[in-house]
């Protein structure tokens, strides 16, 4: 069981696209936040995933290390494999917390939009000031306790024409994990498509290139369309199993089926102090996996987004309703993938075919990796 512990919704930035009620400030307190691992922990077979959220989760660092601590002790108990993951804006990372996150296992995600006037068109402080300048440093210290962060970039109708030279610019300052988001929830005119869908292109040529030369660049938005054509079961709807193979704690307590469902009392199942309501979330469960009229008989519907809940709830409010913009953007990016695997494929590119069909080459890579560190 995996499980998104929300810790606050206070932020230290005045991000344009945050979704964040920052009318209402909540922080989870210590009591909930044990009883959230209890439950877990009960719930967990083999191995209970903890991943610390916000607003921004580092406002509560000392709530993190007494969480740790927690979760480790009564993992212990039970035999469980822990893992621990924190998504931040990194403007209060420090060489103390990725000391800490290095010696604890806490894998670190950062949220970053790529060249300066892309990231400082929406990333800002209160001030209203760019935060590019001031992530250098904690990108320079962030690499160096952890070199496989991955870094989590949005994309809007006004960054799409930036598109490429940020990924090539995150690529550059050391990322090597690049996990891109759409936000679809913006209005987005057939030209920012077709700007969007330009980027693509370059961004293709570039992934061809960095492959030939055994470069190793994960590419999110293209490897995981490669891989739904190599393994047409693999649907965002069965891996994250809505409400049953993962959860999310709100501060107050409240579980929620996804993290894009936290705070939306219509799909609340139920409440640390009660556990949650299995009825509810079974019904929520099987609602998500209703079939979607505008997606029958499309023969992208195995390999498309639209399968996902979560990502329906954010960009339309309804598990079920698929919003255009999404449907325009799979049809724009499916097909670039598919060119750019066929072109390695007939070139027989050993990284290429290790990274696709070796289910051991995350193993492979990773010690290979760590020899060249030594």
């Amino acid at each position: 069981m995996n499980v998104t512990i929300h810790l606050t919704n206070r932020c230290n930035l005045s991000c344009k696209y945050c979704y964040v009620d920052k009318k209402n400030h909540q922080s989870m307190n210590l009591e909930n936040a044990k009883k959230a691992v209890d439950m877990v922990i009960k719930m967990s077979q083999k191995h209970a995933g903890f991943v610390f959220f916000g607003g921004e989760p580092l406002l509560m660092k000392g709530l993190i290390y007494q969480i740790v601590d927690y979760a480790k002790l009564k993992g212990k108990e039970k035999d469980l494999e822990l893992s621990f993951k924190i998504t931040t804006n990194g403007m209060l990372l420090d060489k103390d917390f990725l000391h800490y996150s290095e010696k604890e296992g806490i894998f670190i995600a950062l949220s970053h939009d790529g060249v300066m006037d892309a990231h400082d068109m929406n990333r800002i402080d209160r001030e209203n000031k760019g935060t590019y300048q001031c992530l250098l440093p904690k990108i320079k210290q962030l690499l160096h306790y952890k070199p496989y962060s991955p870094v989590l970039q949005v994309v809007t109708p006004q960054t799409a024409k930036y598109f490429s030279k940020s990924v090539m610019h995150l690529h550059d300052l050391g990322f090597r994990f690049i996990v891109p988001s759409v936000n679809f929830s913006a209005c987005w005119s057939d030209a920012h498509m077709k700007a969007l869908k330009k980027e693509y292109e370059i961004l293709a040529d570039y992934y061809f290139e960095k492959t030939l030369r055994e470069e190793k660049f994960y590419f999110s938005l293209f490897d995981t369309k490669i891989n739904s054509y190599i393994d047409l079961n693999k649907k965002c709807s069965e891996s994250c199993d809505l409400g049953k193979s993962q959860i999310s704690i709100a501060p107050d307590g409240a579980i929620y089926p996804c993290v894009q469902f936290v705070g939306d009392e219509k799909y609340k199942i139920g409440h640390v102090d009660e556990g949650i309501n299995r009825f509810k979330r079974d019904d929520i469960n099987l609602q998500s996996k209703e079939k979607r009229e505008p997606c029958d008989g499309c023969v992208l519907k195995k390999r498309c987004a639209s399968a996902c809940a979560c990502l329906n709830k954010q960009i339309t409010g309804s598990p079920n309703t698929v919003s255009p913009v999404l449907c325009s953007h799979e049809r724009v990016l499916i097909p670039i993938a598919d060119r750019l695997a066929e072109k390695l494929y007939k070139r027989r590119n050993a990284m290429f075919i290790q990274k696709h069909y070796n289910k051991m080459y995350p193993v492979i890579s990773l010690v290979e990796d760590e020899a060249l560190r030594r």
